[in-house]
This record gives C-alpha cells, structure tokens and sequence, in this order.
C-alpha cells in the first residue's frame, strides 16, 4: 500500500488511519471507526493510493452498514469495486461484493445481494479460495434467511461452518451466530410441520454455537457482538422453554445496546423480550413492550422491524379478543410494507443513476488513457521525421479514421488492385441525436461507430470519414453476396451496440448504400451508385442495405 511522508504535515498515512479505523470497528464504535476510514480514503485519493483508497472505501462500508446508512456504504462498494477492477485485484473484488451484499439486503434488495453474491463466488471459486468462499455462503444464507427461505439459509450456513476451522475469531463469531439467529426461525418452522425431533437437534446444536459466539465476543471485548449473541441466546433458550433465562439474557443485551448506542439491537431486544412475554401468556405486557419497541423501531429508522413489530401487535390483540386493534394493526403493517415497496423501487434508481455516474468515470479514465497513449503516439511521430503533420493531413480529427482527402488517394490504389466495393454508410436521424443528446453525445456516436466499422474490415480495406455523418467504405469482396453480407453485418453491430450505456434512451442505427468499382475509372460511377442506393435504404425505411 502507498503510503506519504508526513514529516511536514500533520496528516497520519493511509496506513495508519485505515489501522485505527480497524481497532475502532473491532472496538464496536462504527461510527469513529467509519470517519477515520473516510480520512483514509479522502487522503489516498488525493495523493493517488488506488489500493489504499479501495481499502479504506471498503472499510467505510463495513461501519456505515451497522450505523443503517445502507445507500452510503452501498456507494462506497461500487466505488471500491470500480478500482479494484482497475487494479486488476479480483480477490479484492470479492471481498467488496460480499460486503456490498449486506446492506442491499438491509434495503430490501434481495435480488441485487444475491447478484453480487454469484458473482463474487464466480471469483472465489476460480481462484480456489477457501476464505472466500467461505465469506460467500456465510453471506448467501442469511440473505436467503432474511427473504424468508429458511431451509436454504440453513444449507449454506452450515457450509459455511464446515469451512469455519482455522479462521480467525471474528470469522469464526461471524458464522456462529448467523447459524444461531437462523436457528431461532428454523425451529420454530420445524415444530410448524410437527418435525419435533429435527427441530430439538436444531436447537441442540445452535445451543452449543450461540454459547461459543458469547464467548468470542466477551474475549474480544466487542459490546456489538455481545448484544448480538445474548440476543440469540434469549431467543433459543426460549424455544428451550427456560423463559426467565431468557428473558435475563435479552435484558442484558439491551442493556448493552443503550449503553453503546446500538438503537436497532435496543429495538430488536425489546421486540424479543415482548415475544417471551407473549409465551409466558402476559399479553398485556408484551403489548406495552412492543409498543415500546415500536417507538424505539422508527426513532431507528428500522422501518422492517417496524412492519414486524406492526404484525406481531396484531396477533396479540387477536390473542386478547381486541379485534378492532388487531385489525387496525394489521392495516398499519400493509400500509408500511406498501411504503417499504415503494422505498425500495425508489432505492434501486438512486442505485442506478450512482451507477451510471461510475460508468461515467470509467468511460472518462479510458477516454483520459486512450488520449494519453494518441498524445504519446503522435509525440513520436513527429520526432520521427516529422510524420504528425502527414497524418493530421490525412486523419479526421473527430473519429481518427482516414479523412476523405486520404480516401481519394487510397481508393484508385486498391481499384487497380482488383474489383472494388465501395459503401456509403449515413447514420439515421443523426440530427435528432445531436438536438435530443446535445453536440457532445452526437460526437460520441460518431467515434464509437467509426470504431465498429474499424473493426469489421480487413486491414488491407479502407473505412473513412466522408463527411458530417457520413462513411466510405472500400473493401476488396469476391462478389456482390459476400460484400452485401460484410454490409449487413455492420449494420447489425451499430444497431446492437449499448447505445444506452452512453446515454439512457439512445438508440442508433445507420443506412448503407453498395456499388462495385470494376477499376479506377469507374470509381466516380460506383460512388454515385452507392450515394443513389443510400438515399434508397433512407426512403424505404432506414437501418437497411441497398446495392447494386
């Protein structure tokens, strides 16, 4: 990792940050701990730290998660992905994904989470990383356990754990109190079906994990952790039937939670304790609790918890015979899970007009690369007998393709070589991009579809810029089928390029007209023929061929 000289300034290294930023997040104060990482990350920035950078912005979204800023630490992966793409790191690359899943869960983003999911085991499994993978069924499980889908939750988690040996303590925190929140579900969908006795195994062994997780969170001194995992505990000696034990445990994760300022797991604790209330059969206190918790849910901005919270009082005043307030509960889940909906669609185009925004960047740094590397060439160029001045003669400035001045040198030379093809290709409707998209984007499609003519012609045929929107094509075909057909295809490839990556909405196509040049002399008939065969494909319809 790069790091600065800060003999003269007051500034710590990204190092250093991104090290203090890590006891921070290890010390359970994501928030001091999410700040120093944006030091970290502002500072590698502007001196130039890709890699240090990527990391830091990695490490800002592992806190900015647990404080519930989910878009924010959702932006910072994207971010930290682009330039780890760059740096051609995919280890790195999958790390970021799976952090990135997290709080696309957290907003409701299933599908999205599991995208990144795939994708970073892709990676993990070509590169035969075992903590990798790891990371990514860990991670797969509690998104399929939060979209409900318990028993696949329960398949990768346990995969996860049977790859858990040898990792380190947080790691290994990590999985076992996922396995023993998804078992908190699990029995209770077992006991559903009447499988009691896989149901008491489940509890069984969860019992076991939840104890060890307790006890890596107090080793670690990690007050998160610990709420974490008495919460669990609570929760599963519940189902255990010992309800004074959990209750006492619940109430100390709460505990721990107001004291550290963690207002979801205050939330969840009260929610909990409220479902203890409920199995001793004291609805009437688990009624007060979970209005307690309620108000706790929205000071948090935990508005799923809230739709939970909403449903759970339903069913306790249904218990209690208040049926008017069951239903008007009810009524205020719908409302919020219609609300959450709506969140969420409006999440995802926040998400993807930042994506847009990042695509940008990237087309801007290969446009910044491709300009360096052209300066580079024509720096040579020009100390090697002052060839610059000859290309800038015979080159269109916009595109890089040979201008029509260099055309008409070039196109008697391959006549005298054999038959020739000529085309004139005109892009449809040009005038309507340039007013729609501005002169900018219209400038842009003319450089990319001069590209896309580049790359479908031999070496030895000519594409040229002829004029405005306009393009020569000259290519050396055995008869009329075979240069129809290379017409065709380059028709097809502008129409199917991603114009929308350029701009949402665009769309471009192009109309060709085809003649054959039997030899020099009939050059001048061939280009009229091909401009009268243009303007043919333009009447019947555009995005055609028309030829001789």
């Amino acid at each position: 990792m790069t790091t600065v000289n800060t003999a003269d300034s007051d500034s710590p290294p990204v190092a250093a940050l991104l090290e203090r930023a890590e006891e921070r997040r290890l010390a359970g104060d994501y928030l001091a701990g999410g700040e120093l990482a944006q030091q970290a990350a502002d500072l590698a920035a502007a001196i130039g730290d890709a890699a240090g950078e990527a990391a830091a912005l990695r490490s800002v979204a592992n806190q900015l998660m647990r404080l519930g800023r989910q878009e924010e630490a959702i932006a910072a992966c994207r971010r930290a992905a682009m330039m780890l793409e760059g740096l051609d790191d995919p280890a790195g690359l999958c790390d970021v994904l799976t952090v990135q899943a997290m709080p696309l869960m957290d907003l409701g983003m299933h599908d999205e989470a599991l995208g990144v999911l795939a994708t970073a085991r892709e990676i993990a499994q070509r590169l035969g990383d075992r903590e990798l993978l790891y990371w990514v069924h860990n991670r797969t499980g509690v998104v399929h356990g939060s979209m409900g889908d318990r028993e696949l939750s329960t398949a990768c988690l346990m995969q996860a754990l049977g790859m858990a040996d040898g990792m380190n303590a947080e790691a290994r925190f990590c999985i076992l109190n996922n396995v023993s929140d998804n078992a908190v579900y699990e029995v209770t969908r077992l006991r559903g079906r009447g499988d009691t006795e896989a149901a008491d195994r489940v509890l069984t062994g969860a019992l076991g994990h939840v104890v060890e997780a307790l006890t890596l969170a107090r080793e670690a001194r990690h007050p998160f952790r610990e709420a974490l995992s008495l919460d669990n505990h609570g929760m599963l000696l519940a189902l255990a039937g010992d309800l004074d034990g959990a209750f006492r445990l619940i109430e100390e994760s709460r505990r721990i939670a107001v004291e550290a300022g963690y207002r979801s797991l205050e939330s969840a604790a009260l929610q909990h304790q409220a479902r203890v209330r409920l199995m001793r059969g004291d609805h009437a206190e688990a009624i007060e609790g979970l209005l307690l918790a309620l108000d706790r849910a929205h000071r948090a901005g935990e508005k799923p918890m809230a739709m939970e919270i909403f449903r759970e009082l339903s069913e306790a005043h249904e218990r209690i015979g208040d049926f008017m307030a069951a239903l008007a509960y009810y009524r205020d889940f719908h409302d919020l899970e219609r609300e959450l909906h709506n969140e969420v669609a409006a999440a995802r185009a926040r998400m993807a007009a930042h994506h847009f925004e990042l695509d940008n960047v990237r087309l801007e740094a290969e446009n910044a690369r491709l300009e360096a590397e052209l300066h580079r060439a024509r720096s040579a160029e020009l100390a090697a007998d002052n060839l610059l001045w000859q290309r800038q003669a015979t080159e269109d400035a916009l595109t890089g393709l040979p201008n029509r001045r260099s055309a008409d040198d070039r196109l008697p030379k391959m006549a005298a070589d054999g038959p020739v093809w000529v085309a004139l290709a005109d892009v449809d409707h040009f005038k309507r991009v340039n007013d729609r998209y501005g002169h900018p984007v219209g400038d842009e499609v003319l450089r990319r579809i001069a590209r896309i003519l580049l790359d479908g012609i031999e070496p030895a045929d000519l594409v040229a810029r002829f004029g405005g929107e306009e393009f020569l094509l000259a290519v050396h075909g055995s008869g009329a089928e075979d240069a129809r057909a290379q017409c065709e295809l380059l028709r097809a490839a502008v129409a199917a390029y991603p114009w929308g990556s350029i701009e949402p909405g665009l769309s471009v196509t192009i109309s060709i007209g085809l003649a054959e040049a039997a030899g020099p002399d009939a050059l001048a008939g061939a280009l009229n023929r091909a401009d009268q065969r243009l303007y043919d494909a333009k009447r019947q319809g555009r995005n055609r061929v028309h030829g001789d």
